[in-house]
């Protein structure tokens, strides 16, 4: 069977995969390097739209866990988000890739705020759209803010590249015998506890029936095989 074609999709990328080798932070050779998967992916004739996610600077829950309020842990979070959307279109754009930065948090100094319409726009002009800062509020996940950005942009699906080559019923790393899926169903995934997403950003792709396609983004190239269909990867939809 031949691979979907996609016409606009959105690709969410963990926080925790800029770090490259590194320990915290952004690592720029890596990121660049994401770039340059990310453009190869839109040479395809692709619209692409971005989240990232900011685990690599902070982590609102770990915050929060540590005894920090959870919306001020949360708020820090989402700002962490922007200064990843800030590195990635710097190293998309050092490749000729145009491309635009828009923040639920409003900071028009550094950045464009969220408006549906205008990024439509820059997607009919081939721009590559970086939706930053989640939903906006604080108790939402960037995983929240990818499936919600999906649905308002009209993706054709949601790839959430990650540091696992697919959805496994347990952690890999943990137990060498976990069983990895090459497609679930979304209700198996929530009734389950499947660590794909988190349950609202699940919940949400489902009522709007948007493919979750999850795959490692750590190998290279590994992008462009997953949207050629042949890229070891995990679909979530619906159920025959």
């Amino acid at each position: 069977m031949s691979p979907p074609r996609y016409k606009r999709i959105l690709l969410k990328l963990s926080g925790e995969v800029l770090m490259g080798q590194h320990q915290f932070g952004i690592d720029p050779e890596f990121v660049a390097q994401l770039a340059q998967e990310v453009k190869a992916a839109k040479d395809t004739g692709l619209e692409i739209c971005l989240v990232i996610g900011g685990g690599n600077i902070f982590r609102g829950m770990a915050g929060a866990a540590k005894g920090m309020d959870r919306a001020q842990a949360d708020y820090m979070g989402m700002l962490a988000t922007v200064m990843n959307a800030l590195a990635m279109q710097n190293a998309l754009e050092n490749l000729g890739v145009h491309t635009r930065v828009q923040s639920a948090i409003q900071m028009d100094t550094v950045c464009e705020p969220v408006i549906r319409r205008r990024a439509e726009r820059h997607l009919d002009k081939g721009r590559i759209v970086i939706f930053a800062a989640g939903v906006g509020s604080p108790y939402f996940t960037t995983d929240s803010g990818a499936a919600l950005r999906a649905a308002e942009m009209n993706c054709d699906a949601l790839f959430k590249g990650t540091s696992v080559d697919g959805v496994y019923d347990s952690d890999p790393k943990i137990n060498a015998a976990a069983k990895r899926y090459e497609t679930v169903d979304y209700d198996t995934v929530l009734a389950s506890n499947l660590k794909v997403m988190d349950a609202s950003a699940v919940a949400l792709c489902r009522d709007n029936d948007i493919p979750i396609i999850v795959f490692s983004i750590r190998e290279q190239g590994n992008l462009a095989r997953v949207l050629a269909g042949t890229g070891r990867q995990t679909i979530v939809q619906k159920g025959a």
